[in-house]
């Protein structure tokens, strides 16, 4: 045992290629088929390993790749099925094009169009079964942490706890403690990973030291500090180091990209979408007969306010709040068109307006910014980017996540701005239709 514990990370490294192997070779062996020059050496198979390979290891790298006993294998599972898929789309796409030639008389043919959805069915058994085999390795040689949970307030405790014990095979959880305990230093010493939430800055260095002497491994929930640093640029003036973080986290050429990708990506997921918008105004007005889209005052970039537009959920003329669990106001047809984010499809709408952007901090009820705002100052730093249709506090986070949790997802996100980013969230927002359950958990009443 000793020795698969030394090379545990090569091994699951050769486990995550047997995998994206595996799928490359369901592929090409069911689309050979009926195409049997690319089971050989040809232009036809270099273009599509080409393709599947560079697009691959770019989408598997967007979804967050193979990495075993860190997420659940259901994430892994779903997150790096979408990325296979859409590999399979554009090498897809490049044997019609390689088999559009004098041959076949330039006639564009999507042929094997069966053996590509099935070639598809293989790859995710082989997803599947691969992501628990490697989360049972990774757990076999792994055993799970003593973790200790350390909070600013008691109160949190129990939140902090229920969300670490999701992940109860790799974290379990000895004990938690408030940060002004005075025997932390030996529940320290008795844990191999501790946890900081909301610990206030001058203890945490202090525990932090204490940890770093012990060698053991720290979990800190960042404050606006820790983004602006981790965010931030060595510098060094003569032997004096600095790290240097940009007031402006937008170049003029990249609001350019970010703002004509909105009014491609709008433009044709309007187009795309289009059935979804008639199916959904029926359902709506077959339950009613109110309206079918419902606007509402939010903020965005600079505090300038505008109106949202988003499918009508909740009964006409309902009082204005966040949803809760179980809450009446909504609507038969609301509940679905709310569990698969359908609701948010007119946003597109504001996107070519410019109102929004693709990406950005979720553009809040007015209600709420005032409440938050009062609760938290430094919530009025999201907006400092313009309001987007998703964002990680969309992607990681749910519609019940913490205003304070919110506003650092936001911030990592404002701190961290880049255009390959931007094109990562939107790609890991497919996962949240496959996690409508957890994504859209609503605030207790």
């Amino acid at each position: 045992m000793s020795f698969i514990k030394r090379f545990k990370n090569s091994i699951t490294g050769i486990l995550g290629l047997l995998m994206y192997a595996g799928c490359m070779a369901a592929l090409f062996l069911l689309l050979g088929i009926e195409n049997w020059q690319i089971l050989g050496l040809s232009r036809t198979s270099i273009m599509m390993v080409i393709t599947f390979v560079v697009m691959g290891i770019l989408l598997v790298r967007a979804y967050g790749g193979y990495n075993v006993g860190v997420r659940k294998p259901r994430a892994i599972v779903i997150s790096l099925s979408i990325a296979i898929v859409l590999t399979d789309i554009l090498t897809y796409l490049v044997l019609v094009i390689m088999n559009t030639n004098d041959v076949n008389g330039r006639r564009v043919e999507f042929s094997s169009f069966g053996f590509l959805l099935l070639s598809m069915c293989v790859q995710i058994i082989i997803i599947t079964v691969f992501s628990y085999i490697g989360d049972a390795f990774y757990f076999a040689v792994n055993p799970p942490e003593k973790t200790l949970v350390i909070t600013g307030e008691r109160g949190e405790q129990e939140r902090i706890r229920a969300a670490i014990g999701l992940f109860e095979k790799r974290y379990d959880i000895q004990s938690s403690a408030s940060a002004d305990d005075e025997s932390l230093e030996e529940l320290i010493r008795a844990s191999d990973s501790v946890f900081f939430y909301d610990v206030p800055k001058k203890r945490l260095q202090e525990l932090t030291g204490i940890c770093y002497r012990l060698k053991k491994s720290v979990y800190i929930n960042p404050d606006i500090e820790d983004i602006l640093l981790h965010s931030g640029q060595e510098q060094f003036f003569a032997d004096l180091p600095f790290y240097h973080s940009s007031s402006d986290h937008m170049t003029f050429e990249q609001r350019v990209i970010k703002r004509l990708g909105d009014i491609f990506v709008a433009f044709v997921g309007l187009i795309i979408t289009l059935p979804l918008f008639l199916i959904a105004s029926i359902a709506i007005k077959r339950e009613d007969g109110g309206r079918v889209f419902f606007t509402q005052e939010r903020a965005t970039v600079g505090g300038r306010v505008f109106r949202i537009i988003k499918f009508r959920t909740m009964r006409e003329n309902a009082s204005v709040s966040s949803a809760t669990k179980g809450d009446d106001r909504i609507t038969g047809a609301g509940r679905w068109l709310r569990k698969y984010r359908i609701d948010e499809l007119p946003q597109l709408i504001n996107i070519l307006r410019g109102d929004m952007s693709l990406v950005g901090p979720r553009p809040e009820m007015m209600k709420n910014v005032e409440e938050y705002t009062a609760d938290l100052p430094e919530f009025r730093y999201r907006l400092r980017m313009k309001a987007g249709l998703t964002g990680y506090a969309q992607v990681m986070g749910k519609y019940n996540t913490t205003s304070r949790d919110k506003l650092i997802l936001d911030l990592m996100y404002i701190e961290n701005f880049s255009i390959p980013n931007d094109i990562r969230i939107l790609l890991q927002t497919l996962t949240v239709l496959f996690t409508a359950e957890e994504s859209t958990e609503a605030f207790d009443e």
